[in-house]
């Protein structure tokens, strides 16, 4: 069976660290990239059997693209501290490590995703899947804020079974990282987006809403897919409200 390194990017996590280490023991190498925690993420891992590494967070893509070329191993299982490798993923994986003329570069991983401890079964989030099971020397991610994607020299396939994924811990943590979000989204907005109008403040934040909430299906979610398309209304309008800004500063 070929190696396998995991590397979990972690900041003040001290709430998931325990268990999603626990999720990926069976790795031959775990190595948790930490962003100077401070409330007590970075003493809770020195406890475990892993190999830890700090850093200054500057944004996600960042911090993936500078810790992929500190695995040891060919193989890369990428895992986000919100996230639980299950006992069928796990078994999945190990499988195609063990493929001798495993020809793909790269897989696509589901995931099942919790918020506010139910599961959502649509709300646009019904097809969600992320690559992190990829060949250290054929992957990078793009260089973006927010939500880069992950940059394959090679083929890709997609694992049958789903990585679990809890992204709510509470309402004012989640708001203030939605935020976070959005400030370091305009950067990348800045790029691409001409003159901001009433339709970035109006139309668009409308248009998730009702994508998420009636396209995507969100009504069936009851409640909580209420709250995911509201909470895609906020996220988008914020977006644009720090993009303003950022123009501000600059004149």
């Amino acid at each position: 069976m070929q190696k396998l390194s995991v590397i979990i990017p972690v900041g003040n996590e001290i709430h998931n660290i325990k268990d999603v280490i626990n999720s990926v023991k069976f790795a031959d190498e775990i190595i948790v990239v930490d962003s100077y925690s401070n409330d007590g993420t970075y003493e809770e891992i020195k406890k475990m059997n892993v190999k830890v590494l700090r850093r200054k967070y500057e944004y996600s893509a960042s911090q993936k693209n500078w810790a992929i070329p500190q695995a040891k191993f060919d193989w890369i299982l990428l895992v986000d501290a919100d996230e639980r490798v299950s006992l069928k993923l796990k078994n999945e994986i190990q499988e195609k490590l063990k493929l001798t003329k495993n020809q793909n570069s790269g897989y696509w991983i589901g995931r099942e995703n919790y918020f506010m401890g139910k599961k959502v079964n649509f709300s646009g989030w019904q097809n969600d899947g992320v690559i992190r099971l990829f060949r250290k020397d054929s992957c990078r991610y793009e260089d973006k804020y927010v939500h880069a994607k992950l940059i394959v020299n090679g083929n890709i396939e997609k694992l049958k079974n789903k990585l679990i994924h809890n992204t709510y811990t509470d309402i004012n943590s989640h708001i203030k990282k939605l935020n976070r979000y959005a400030s370091l989204q305009a950067k990348d907005y800045d790029k691409i987006t001409n003159s901001i109008n009433f339709y970035h403040f109006i139309v668009k934040p409308n248009w998730a809403f009702f994508k998420h909430y009636v396209i995507q299906l969100g009504f069936l979610d009851g409640f909580i897919g209420l709250i995911i398309s509201f909470l895609r209304f906020y996220s988008v309008f914020m977006r644009y409200v720090h993009l303003w800004l950022l123009r501000r500063k600059k004149i």
